[in-house]
């Protein structure tokens, strides 16, 4: 069954309690949104009300994807350039899909939800993601149309003596902003 998403959905308790549990669990398996298992609740709730801070601000903005017993599954953030030359696009961040999804296409179904979104942005004409190298995240984004546009070999320490290119993925979008 696919995920129904939500652009914007109304902040609440339960919101917050799924993208943390989300975030977590992704985490948790090894996924690549920006921490080392293992982490739990009290380890992501910072990094949830900085992300909350920026969409109270109108600076970011969040897409949901709910599963069919309507828990909160998949996640994607939008950050607002606020630089006078770089407003024409958006970073997509902390892109994830639960664990117990992966392998049914909702990734797909993620960044296809992004890219609709995007879209819809009033001046956006393209969407950038950076992901972490040594996890072939940047061929599975390659597979949804986002083209490598940069690399800085080395740039994530995940473990002292490991570390990760940083890869830039751009994204035009068929509006062209």
């Amino acid at each position: 069954m696919a995920l129904t998403f939500q652009l914007d959905p109304p902040i609440g308790p339960e919101l917050r309690d799924g993208v943390i549990g989300l975030w977590a669990d992704v985490s948790n398996a090894g996924g690549s949104v920006g921490f080392v298992p293992p982490v739990d609740a009290e380890d992501i709730r910072p990094e949830w009300l900085k992300h909350l801070t920026a969409i109270s601000d109108g600076r970011t903005r969040l897409l949901v994807g709910y599963d069919e017993d309507g828990t909160v599954a998949a996640t994607a953030f939008f950050s607002f350039n606020t630089h006078r030359l770089m407003k024409h696009w958006v970073w997509l961040y902390t892109v994830m899909v639960h664990p117990r999804h992966q392998g049914k296409g909702y990734g797909r179904e993620l960044l296809a939800a992004a890219e609709e979104a995007g879209a819809g942005f009033e001046g956006i004409g393209a969407i950038r993601l950076t992901c972490r190298g040594g996890e072939g995240l940047e061929r599975f984004y390659a597979s949804c149309g986002y083209k490598e546009v940069g690399r800085v070999p080395g740039a994530i320490r995940v473990a002292p003596g490991e570390d990760r290119d940083d890869i830039t993925m751009l994204l035009p979008l068929a509006s062209r902003g």
